[in-house]
């Protein structure tokens, strides 16, 4: 049976991959993220504190559970956040992939990357996997960059692109436009919302799915995943 490290395992989709294979029971997990674990069940995984921007403890978490796949999902995510917060954004999309994928290089584990639609600029979509990135936000830029360092390693790997996950978790403390919408909706508040763009939502436990399977069949290359 593999043994599947993930990081950032208290966000919406990490929560969503520990549920499945918490149910699934089809691998080992090691679920890790910055800070205490969130899950209120404590059985059927293994959770490691680790800080994916301190890149001892990630070879001593590395070194000690020897997983053979990383699903990487830990990311600043949020558009306007990376804007503002650029040297932040920079630490956590770029140079914390670049110390897991030397790792995964140096341990010949699997690296499962999660990028975005964002790395697009939109003008001429839907985009497939052969389309060529030209990101507008700084955000997308360090997705980007993200990709390209993952790309020239010499590890295994495959980069799942994704568009707007959306789902429910036990510990909603981040928001996704699903519960947005419906907490503006219960208040009574009006929605702002662009009317320039066409999107396509992503159910986090499909996303989930996409990434165990990646994980199964050792999947390689680049590959889109949305509804």
């Amino acid at each position: 049976m593999k043994t599947v490290l993930v990081t950032g395992s208290n966000g919406l989709l990490g929560q969503k991959i520990t549920e499945k294979i918490r149910a699934e029971k089809s691998v080992n997990l090691i679920a890790t993220s910055k800070g205490a674990d969130r899950f209120s069940f404590k059985d059927g995984y293994v959770y490691a504190e680790m800080d994916i921007l301190n890149p001892a403890q990630v070879r001593t978490v590395i070194e000690q559970y020897k997983p053979d796949a990383i699903i990487h999902t830990a990311a600043m995510t949020n558009v306007d956040t990376c804007h503002i917060e650029r040297k932040a954004a920079y630490q956590l999309n770029v140079v914390a992939t670049q110390t897991l994928i030397s790792l995964c290089e140096e341990f010949d584990i699997h690296f499962i990357h999660l990028s975005t639609d964002f790395v697009f600029d939109g003008a001429n979509g839907p985009y497939d996997e052969t389309a060529k990135p030209n990101p507008v936000s700084y955000y997308g830029e360090t997705k980007l960059q993200a990709e390209e360092l993952v790309k020239k390693s010499n590890a295994r790997w495959a980069i799942l692109r994704t568009i707007l996950v959306y789902g429910i978790v036990s510990d909603m403390s981040r928001s996704n436009i699903v519960l947005w919408a419906k907490g503006a909706l219960e208040k009574g508040n009006p929605l702002n919302i662009v009317n320039d763009q066409y999107r396509m939502p992503t159910l986090a436990e499909d996303l989930a799915d996409a990434c165990l399977l990646a994980v199964e069949r050792n999947a390689q290359g680049i590959f889109h995943i949305s509804a």
